[in-house]
């Protein structure tokens, strides 16, 4: 179990998880999230993501480890979250959601607060 947690880097604390949980929920308010690895796979090669949540807890988590390649192509920042349940229920579903993408809308309210979350993620990843 240890090499599978080993691969979800980097890891939000619980602190900076309860913040992208609030963040995706406002985004999917703002109709600026798509849920799912493959609705994600498609706003990274729209180069119209900012910012991509994982779940840490996907099993098998190779299912969605294409996603922190193509993002460091991309240059977009990830970040993993502990819990499934939880971004599913931040991306307003019923359901688990493994990977969700914040995408970019330059007059939407929430660019200041992606644009911060965004340092806070890169700082993760140094």
């Amino acid at each position: 179990m240890a090499a599978e947690t080993s691969a979800a880097w980097p890891l939000a604390d619980a602190a900076l998880e309860q913040e992208l949980l609030d963040l995706v929920q406002q985004a999917s308010h703002y109709r600026q999230l798509k849920k799912g690895a493959n609705e994600v796979t498609k706003t990274l090669n729209r180069g119209v993501s900012e910012l991509v949540i994982l779940a840490a807890d996907t099993q098998p988590l190779a299912i969605l480890l294409h996603l922190p390649l193509l993002c460091e192509d991309k240059n977009v920042p990830y970040v993993y979250v502990n819990s499934k349940t939880a971004l599913g229920r931040a991306c307003g579903v019923s359901r688990a959601v493994i990977s969700a993408s914040i995408t970019t809308n330059p007059a939407s309210d929430l660019m200041n607060q992606i644009r911060a979350m965004k340092d806070k993620v890169e700082r993760l990843m140094i």
